[in-house]
C-alpha cells in the first residue's frame, strides 16, 4: 500500500514537471528568438540556442565564404566553400588561425552507417544579438504628438515622442494603472454594500449582478461600442478605461472576503461613532489587503494583456496600448520575428514584476476569499 502511494506521488510530480516544462517551451522560444540574427530566426529546423552560420573572409579574392565541417582523410576539419560543381564542392581547409590552404575537392555526400548524409555540415557559432532590443524600441516612429487632447475649450499640444514603442508603453501604464485602481475601488464599494449593508432585495440584486458574468464578453462588445460612439468616446483613453472599471467578478471576490471579517469588529467601530463609510475605510479595507492585492493582480494582468477591445475602439497609433502596438511589428508580407519577440519580452517584464511582488497576497487572497464568517 505504501509502495503504491509512493509510485502515485512520483508519477504525479513527474506529470507536473513535464507539464510545467512543456508550458515553458513557448517562453524559451520567445526569449531565444529575441536574441537571434534575422536569418537565424526563420531557419529550419528551429534552434533554441541563438547561432549563426560561420563565415570566413578571403582577402585574396575579397569574398566572404561560408564555413562548413567536413571529414577529409579521416580528420574533422573546418573548410571554406569556394564554389560548387556537379556532385562536388571546391573548398579550402582552414587551420586553427583561420589561415586557408590550397583548394580541395570533396563530394557533396558521404556514406555513414550504410546511408548517405551531406558531407558538408554548416559550422555555426553562438551569436547573441542584443541589438534586437534596441532596434525594437526604435523601430516605429510616431507621426503625431503623444497625449494631445482637447477638453472643452482647453487644448493640450502633447509631447513630441519619436519612438512609438515608448508611447505604447506609456499608454499601457496609464490605462492599466487607472483601470486597476478604479476597478478595485468600485468593486470594494459594491462588495461592502452587498456584504455589510442591509437593504431591500439585496440578495436578489446580487444574484442578478452575478448573472452578468454568464454573458460572454463578445455579446456585449457591439452594444458597448455603440454606446461609446454615441458619447463620442471612440479613439480615446476613456473607451479603454470606463468599461473595464466595473466588474461583477471583482465584486463577488471582495464580497466573499468581507463576509469572513468578524461582525464584532464592525459593531465596535459603530459604538465608537463610525458610520458606514468609517467602517468601510477604517475596518474593512485595512483587513482586506490580501483580497485587494489578489484582485489588483488579476485586473493588472488582464488589462495589460488586453488586445481585442483596444483593437476595436482605438484607431490612432499614438493612443494604442502595448499589446496592440506589438501588432504593428507584423507587416503585410513579412514579420521581423527578432524585433517582435524582443518587443514581446520587454512587454512581459512589468507583468512578471507585478506577479512576483504580489504573489504572496495573490495566493492568500484567493484562498481566504472563499471563506464566510
Amino acid at each position: 500500500m505504501r509502495r503504491t502511494l509512493r509510485l502515485q506521488t512520483f508519477f504525479s510530480y513527474l506529470l507536473l514537471i513535464v507539464g510545467g516544462a512543456g508550458m515553458l517551451v513557448p517562453l524559451l522560444w520567445m526569449i531565444s528568438t529575441s536574441l537571434k540574427d534575422p536569418s537565424a530566426a526563420v531557419s529550419y529546423p528551429p534552434e533554441l540556442i541563438p547561432r549563426v552560420q560561420e563565415t570566413w573572409h578571403d582577402q585574396a579574392s575579397d569574398r566572404t565564404l561560408q564555413v562548413f565541417l567536413a571529414t577529409i582523410d579521416g580528420r574533422r576539419v573546418r573548410v571554406a566553400r569556394v564554389r560548387m560543381t556537379k556532385g562536388e564542392a571546391i573548398v579550402r581547409v582552414l587551420d586553427a588561425h583561420d589561415q586557408a590552404g590550397p583548394e580541395v575537392t570533396v563530394p557533396l555526400q558521404r556514406e555513414v552507417a550504410g546511408r548517405m548524409v551531406p558531407a558538408l555540415e554548416p559550422s555555426r557559432h553562438l551569436f547573441i544579438r542584443w541589438a534586437n532590443y534596441r532596434d525594437a524600441w526604435h523601430a516605429l516612429a510616431l507621426q503625431r504628438p503623444w497625449f494631445a487632447m482637447s477638453i472643452g475649450g482647453l487644448h493640450f499640444a502633447g509631447f513630441n515622442l519619436r519612438d512609438a514603442f515608448l508611447a505604447f508603453y506609456l499608454n499601457a501604464i496609464i490605462v492599466t494603472v487607472t483601470v486597476t485602481l478604479g476597478q478595485v475601488f468600485t468593486s470594494s464599494l459594491a462588495g461592502f454594500a452587498f456584504a455589510r449593508l442591509r437593504f431591500r432585495a439585496r440578495d436578489v440584486l446580487f444574484l442578478g449582478y452575478l448573472a452578468t458574468m454568464m454573458v460572454p464578453h463578445v455579446v456585449t462588445m457591439i452594444p458597448v461600442f455603440i454606446l461609446l460612439r454615441v458619447l463620442g468616446l471612440i479613439d480615446t483613453y476613456s473607451a479603454m478605461i470606463l468599461p473595464a472599471m466595473f466588474s461583477a467578478y471583482g465584486t463577488f471576490l471582495l464580497r466573499q472576503f468581507f463576509l469572513s471579517i468578524p461582525p464584532d469588529l464592525e459593531d465596535a467601530a459603530r459604538l465608537d461613532g463610525c458610520g458606514d463609510w468609517g467602517v468601510y475605510r477604517h475596518v474593512v479595507m485595512p483587513l482586506s489587503r490580501p483580497a485587494l492585492a489578489a484582485l489588483a493582480t488579476f485586473v493588472f494582468l488582464g488589462t495589460w494583456n488586453s488586445f481585442m477591445w483596444p483593437l476595436i475602439v482605438m484607431n490612432s497609433t499614438e493612443k494604442m496600448p502595448l499589446m496592440l502596438g506589438l501588432y504593428s511589428f507584423m507587416g503585410q508580407y513579412n514579420v521581423e520575428w527578432g524585433l517582435l519577440m524582443a518587443a514581446s519580452v520587454m512587454a512581459m517584464i512589468p507583468v512578471i514584476l507585478v506577479f512576483i511582488f504580489g504573489q504572496r497576497y495573490f495566493v492568500q487572497g484567493v484562498v481566504l476569499s472563499g471563506l464566510k464568517g
